[in-house]
């Protein structure tokens, strides 16, 4: 009877200490971006609108200015180059802009809309 109850009391113990999977999902999201991808969300928290570009369809260390009337409020950089990100459109630094590292960034609140990017070579 005593190992029984002995028993009982660490399960009930144990499961306190437990994450339910329902809990341990309720962390926060990361946006979906692939490899080799840089990709921008039109609202905060990954949400809204989602464009995607790499290297196929950019020129490296240049100025890539998002779509007329379009802007981001938070990025991932899967690219595995460092990305600058500008306010302005025309990638000047008059305004705010941030470099951010290749190796795997998620931001799910940029501090400014973003409506340019330059790809560096690293």
């Amino acid at each position: 009877m005593r190992t029984t109850t002995t028993t009982v009391a660490l399960l009930a113990a144990t499961a306190f200490l437990l994450p339910t999977s329902a809990h341990a999902a309720s962390g926060p999201r990361l946006g979906d971006c692939a490899a080799g991808e840089l990709c921008l969300w039109s609202k905060a928290g990954f949400k809204g609108a989602r464009q995607v570009y790499d290297l196929t369809h950019i020129d490296m260390e240049s100025c890539t200015t998002l779509p007329p009337g379009t802007d981001a409020q938070s990025l991932a950089d899967r690219m595995g180059r460092p990305v600058t990100t500008y306010q302005s459109a025309e990638c000047a630094e008059t305004a705010e802009f941030d470099t951010h590292p290749g190796a795997g960034t998620w931001m799910p609140q940029v501090p400014y809309r973003v409506r340019a990017f330059k790809v560096w070579e690293s």
